[in-house]
């Protein structure tokens, strides 16, 4: 019997109904700070890791609602019906993307943000980590 190894980056929702598991490593960490994962997150970020979509396994039943992000495309975002927890975005200025909110992550020091994105957007009284690279808008190569 083929067992999968634990992943560093495996979580799920509040209540357990959803799970994930990422077999490689995210592309890019980074807190986005776009008015619409403001709001989306009721902080002042989303602290997010992106991954190949093709990387992440996930079961359970996900909503998703479509909202435009702070790129002025759509995104959707990923909820558990049962509990509410936010877990997941889709942006379409990324296809094949899959963002995971570093808080649903089983081990949340995984999360080792790099950037800092969107951040024109960012509230006045928002202060960014040290160390993370800056970007007006979502980094372009990313």
């Amino acid at each position: 019997m083929n067992e999968r190894p634990p992943s560093s980056h495996a979580g799920g929702c509040l209540c357990g109904a959803v799970r994930y598991a990422a077999s490689a490593p995210p592309v890019l960490e980074g807190n986005c700070h776009c008015r619409d994962c403001q709001k989306a997150s009721g902080g002042p970020y989303a602290p997010t890791l992106f991954f190949d979509d093709s990387t992440v396994e996930i079961t359970g039943n996900v909503q998703y609602f479509e909202s435009i992000g702070g790129s002025g495309q759509p995104i959707r975002r990923g909820f558990c019906p049962n509990c509410g927890s936010q877990l997941f975005g889709r942006p379409s200025i990324r296809q094949g993307m899959l963002g995971i909110r570093a808080g649903t992550l089983d081990d949340p020091s995984a999360y080792q943000p790099k950037a800092e994105i969107f951040v024109a957007h960012a509230a006045a009284w928002d202060s960014m980590l040290d160390g993370t690279a800056k970007f007006d808008t979502y980094p372009p190569s990313a």
